[in-house]
């Protein structure tokens, strides 16, 4: 048994106060080191600002860093200090539910991020943490750590964060600063908690750790007037994700926000890859099929009351006792531990795992149902339940991510019982969460998908999940976008693919700039008297130059406007001048015109001859100008034209209608290696409907298809999708490539010649599974 010198309760306070302040002493010097690096990150990456996804925002942030970082520290320890203080909770007279309703998106976005940086301290100091923390609570055993303690690594972060953003600073630009912050206060902080621990150890404080459960956090108090609410947190006391507190915050029959539906018909896609309709048009067999599985729900929980209805006739408050016992369960990282932590265990080993954590869920399951208050909870219970079951025992997801699946159930059981239109609605951000992790993973090469970038994934959504159980929906939506963001840098991690995205891109974004430029040139001179070959030659050639003199540098660079400018003066300059005064403008001007059409050429790479082609025609057409007598262009429709041109990406549309002139050699001369693994498909399909081209616009990442492509079935990952929405790239298990756009996807599905491999989503089966075996045995619903 572990014993502590004893020392009177003053001496005992006194101690743990002044380790306390020590804490937040040597965090203020990790901070003042920290405003250095994040500097020279900042103008590191100013300095080849050309490889930032957004350079605006790059700019802004290192802007206004230099004139805020001073107030980023200063507010951030007097945060810390007000911390130390004790919190006193202020009397509102409102049960704990009705106050939960103040929380704002902005601070559970800075909550989310504050537990991702406590996470990764926790990985590599949970042991300093967590021993810091028994002994300060053996120093004061009567009293449960706060969740507010400023001993807890996500309330020193989530200070960090709040300061942040109240100096203007975007959560945006938080991502920019993340990596460099989290390495320098993973060393840090590990230190600044192994001193802590050492000092009291010197005092006699648990010289040996007992190996007791971990205590309970207190609740989250209300809102108070200490100013150190404004940094504090419903974060734990514990090193793993939170669970709910005891007093059940979880805002009972809260009616949350629907996404706008957009779209004639299309709204949103299943994550089995098939598309969910909401106006007219037909539906796959299997997506009718998963329309009458959420029809089933509906009859089964509400009798009679149609699909449509049922979200309304099941707005009810969930009970208190079964909110407060969700709330009181254990936490499922103490209980089962860290399924990734450490040597991965045998196969084996994950499996009896799995299956243990399944019997200890229905135990749960079945005490959660004694405490229901009425039939609709315990049908709810009993079906939450059962679903996850159905996702537990399939085998085609790899042992260790189905831990992790596992520990969803509670959360998600929280979730449907104050919503229970998660089962009504195929949108719902916690259906689409779990469908997207399943559809990367059911997948038919595990070595590669139980990759362990993609299992650290889904872990650190997973825990995310658990430690916001009171967010709703929000929190769902947050890490679900979070987890679309990594599988855009996971599915083209290699090599070789990272090299073909990026050409691939490059050549988008100029084909559709050429194409998009011509169509305004079109436009902009078809009323007027332009000759035929200036048209060709504007049509065929000076699009394509402003398209990549754009690419390159910006429609507003300096060298683009001037390159607009010569279409305008080749314009006027090739048009009829019966003034003296014209004649002599065109003559002085034509050196600087002719050279600026040379470099434009040169900037497509065209050869000395090919210019010399151009400039002879060009050349001879000018000097027909100076002998006609035809009505010369306005000066006015000139000046409107160069106004036009100056601005012409402000009149580009986002249309992907029109196919972009790739071919496989165009793309291997770009990459110059030889691209004999990739495929760009230009044929085939069949004319695509409306819902067709947007379900192709609409494709979820890593979701996994058959392609038939020259008579030859190919099961093939969907790994990216281009910024503009033009080209996709699906990659076969055995390294083959297939670059498609979407004008011929579409073609695709619509013809069946590329078909999702699951007929139904994840959730959808499961549910359906669920269904079959309570309609077989009704009376489970109420056991």
């Amino acid at each position: 048994m572990a014993s502590s010198i004893p020392i009177p309760t003053q001496n005992n306070a006194q101690l743990a106060a002044h380790i306390r302040r020590r804490l937040v002493d040597e965090a203020a010097q990790a901070m003042s080191a920290l405003l250095g690096l994040v500097e020279v990150h900042l103008t590191s990456m100013l300095r080849d600002v050309a490889a930032v996804a957004e350079p605006q925002l790059l700019r802004e942030t290192w802007t206004l860093y230099q004139s805020q970082k001073k107030h980023w520290l200063d507010g951030t320890l007097k945060a810390w200090q007000a911390a130390l203080k004790p919190v006193v909770p202020r009397s509102t007279g409102l049960p704990l539910s009705n106050t939960l309703e103040l929380v704002s998106t902005e601070m559970v976005e800075n909550q989310i991020l504050a537990s991702r940086i406590a996470l990764s301290v926790m990985e590599v100091a949970a042991g300093e943490v967590n021993d810091l923390r028994k002994r300060l609570k053996s120093l004061n055993p009567q009293q449960e750590l706060s969740a507010q303690d400023i001993v807890h690594p996500e309330v020193l972060a989530l200070a960090m964060i709040a300061q942040w953003v109240h100096c203007g600073l975007s959560l945006e630009s938080w991502q920019l600063i993340s990596e460099v912050v989290q390495q320098h206060i993973n060393g840090q902080w590990r230190q600044m908690y192994a001193r802590c621990n050492a000092e009291l150890l010197a005092h006699g404080v648990m010289p040996v750790m007992e190996p007791d459960a971990r205590s309970r956090p207190k609740p989250v108090a209300p809102p108070c007037d200490n100013p150190a609410a404004q940094v504090q947190s419903p974060f734990p006391s514990g090193g793993h994700p939170r669970q709910n507190d005891a007093s059940g915050n979880v805002a009972p029959g809260a009616a949350p926000g629907r996404p706008t539906q957009g779209g004639a018909a299309f709204a949103t896609r299943g994550l089995s890859g098939w598309p969910v309709l909401t106006g007219g048009g037909a539906l796959p067999q299997s997506a009718t099929r998963e329309m009458g599985v959420l029809d089933r729900v509906g009859r089964l929980m509400a009798g009679n009351v149609p699909v449509q209805n049922f979200a309304t006739a099941f707005q009810y408050a969930p009970s208190q006792r079964l909110m407060t016992a969700l709330a009181q369960r254990p936490l499922q990282g103490d209980v089962w531990g860290d399924a990734s932590g450490g040597e991965q265990p045998l196969p084996e080993l994950l499996v009896a795992q799995v299956a243990q954590m399944a019997g200890e869920l229905q135990l749960q399951s079945a005490e959660l149902k004694k405490l229901a208050q009425n039939d609709n909870e315990k049908a709810i219970i009993e079906l939450i339940t059962l679903m996850f079951q159905s996702i537990l025992q399939e085998d085609r997801i790899p042992p260790g991510i189905r831990v992790w699946f596992a520990r969803l159930q509670m959360p998600v059981l929280s979730i449907a019982l104050a919503d229970p239109d998660f089962f009504n609605r195929q949108e719902h951000p916690a259906r689409q969460l779990i469908d997207h992790m399943g559809s990367c993973v059911l997948g038919f090469d595990a070595s590669d998908i139980a990759s362990e970038d993609l299992a650290t994934e889904i872990k650190r959504v997973v825990q995310v999940v658990e430690q916001y159980p009171d967010a709703g929906e929000r929190v769902y939506q947050r890490v679900y976008e979070e987890f679309k963001e990594f599988l855009k840098s996971y599915l083209t991690q290699k090599t070789a693919t990272q090299k073909l995205v990026g050409v691939a891109q490059q050549v988008e974004q100029k084909e559709t700039l050429a194409i998009q430029c011509t169509i305004e040139l079109r436009n902009l001179i078809k009323d007027m008297p332009v000759r035929d070959d200036i048209r060709d030659f504007l049509y065929k050639v000076w699009a394509e130059v402003i398209a990549v003199a754009s690419m390159r540098h910006g429609g507003q660079h300096e060298a683009t406007l001037l390159l607009k400018k010569t279409a305008t003066d080749l314009i006027w300059a090739a048009s009829a001048k019966p003034s003296r005064a014209d004649r002599a403008r065109v003559i002085a001007d034509l050196p600087e015109l002719l050279q600026s059409l040379r470099s434009g050429m040169s900037l497509l790479g065209l050869s000395l001859a090919v210019q010399d082609g151009h400039i002879k025609v060009i050349s001879d057409i000018l000097a027909d100008a100076f002998m006609s007598k035809t009505q010369a262009i306005d000066m006015d429709q000139i000046q409107v034209l160069a106004e036009r041109l100056a601005h012409l990406e402000d009149y580009f549309s986002n249309d992907s209608s029109e196919e972009l002139p790739l071919d496989a050699q165009g793309i291997e001369d770009l990459l110059g290696i030889d691209a004999s693994d990739l495929e760009v498909v230009t044929s085939g399909g069949a004319e695509a409907t409306p819902v067709m081209r947007a379900w192709a616009e609409n494709l979820s990442l890593g979701a996994w298809f058959t392609l038939e492509y020259l008579e030859q079935p190919v099961q093939v990952q969907y790994v990216w999708r281009s910024p503009l929405g033009y080209l996709h790239l699906f990659s076969s298990v055995v390294g083959r490539s297939y670059l498609i756009q979407t004008v011929r996807l579409a073609a695709y599905l619509e013809a069946g010649l590329l078909m999702p491999q699951e007929e139904v989503s994840l959730t959808v089966r499961a549910t359906r599974d669920a269904l079959a075996k309570l309609e077989a045995n009704p009376e489970r619903l109420l056991g």
